[in-house]
């Protein structure tokens, strides 16, 4: 797992320069994670394709089934463990088969960061409660639900 989350990581520190050169420009503002402020494409969701959608229905689908649990402080350090290795994995699953715009791209990476920041609190490496690493892929989930194209999608509530 930690060699995946490592290939994820070094594929963004890869791919966020030479994305920002697809599109034309540099981004000047980032998000703590070095990942490019999200915003609309015209005013506009991005486009998403069918591995995306599927990584990301999978995360959300496994935050749904863990709120309540979390919610009643029934979520023990194991659990956290097993529903980062679920976010961990379906990043991976995302980094290597999603296929968009250099643009959107660019775009998904600041939620992927979010999303790989929130697994690496679950799984206890950043110093913070690991409700606060859940807390974050929630918010992850539903800044992908407002910047891009998911025909259905409800951000997981609990």
């Amino acid at each position: 797992m930690k060699t995946r989350i490592s290939a994820a990581l070094a594929f963004l520190a890869l791919a966020l320069p030479l994305a920002g050169q697809a599109a034309g420009h540099e981004h000047h503002e980032h998000h703590d994670h070095g990942a490019p402020t999200l915003q609309l494409n015209a005013g506009k969701k991005w486009a998403s394709d069918a591995p995306l959608r599927q990584a990301m229905g999978h995360i959300n689908q496994a935050m749904a089934k863990a709120l309540p649990r979390i919610h009643k402080d029934q979520f023990k350090d194991a659990d956290y463990q097993a529903l980062a290795k679920t976010v961990n994995d379906q990043v991976a699953y995302a980094v290597a088969h999603c296929k968009l715009a250099p643009r959107a791209d660019a775009m998904l990476h600041g939620v992927i960061a979010e999303l790989l920041a929130g697994a690496a609190s679950m799984e206890g490496k950043e110093g913070e409660a690991r409700h606060d690493g859940a807390v974050t892929v929630l918010k992850a989930l539903d800044a992908y639900g407002r910047y891009f194209q998911h025909p259905g999608w409800k951000t997981a509530r609990g």
